[in-house]
């Protein structure tokens, strides 16, 4: 139910063509580039699930994830990003794209699955925790530009 008791018609289905993708491209932080695009949908350990209000064509969310091994680990889902649409926040979608990336990762045998969160982002927290995400509190991250 939405937050004005409204059946919620969501289905979240995954992305297999670079079109699906590009109609998304409101929601990525940058522009969808199709040779890009390509190559996420056909790397091994890539995924990327998209969610529609019930027939209508434009995705309204996604969540994208993907594998990592590790010979001494074994292989967990990194869940690289998640994006709702501003009028479907709050209605438990971006639950339920994170549940059905952790779903994915379980089917796949990954023993666990984490993401990143800026510092101060109570409403990714919010979300990660929801879905039945632990914050550990306990990480920094280095990262290196290379453009």
């Amino acid at each position: 139910m939405d937050s004005l008791g409204r059946p919620d018609t969501f289905t979240i289905r995954r992305a297999t063509s670079v079109a699906e993708v590009a109609a998304a491209e409101y929601l990525f932080d940058g522009p969808v580039r199709a040779e890009w695009a390509e190559r996420f949908l056909t790397a091994g350990g890539h995924h990327l699930f998209l969610a529609y209000d019930g027939g209508e064509p434009t995705p309204v969310g996604f969540v994208s994830g993907v594998e990592t091994t590790h010979p001494d680990k074994g292989t967990e889902m990194l869940l690289y990003e998640l994006a709702v649409a501003e009028p479907y926040r709050r209605r438990g979608l971006g639950r339920a794209l994170v549940r059905r990336l952790d779903t994915l990762a379980r089917e796949r045998g990954c023993y666990g699955m984490w993401v990143l969160i800026d510092t101060g982002n109570d409403v990714a927290l919010a979300t990660y925790r929801s879905a039945g995400g632990k914050d550990d509190g306990s990480c920094s991250v280095v990262t290196w530009d290379f453009t």
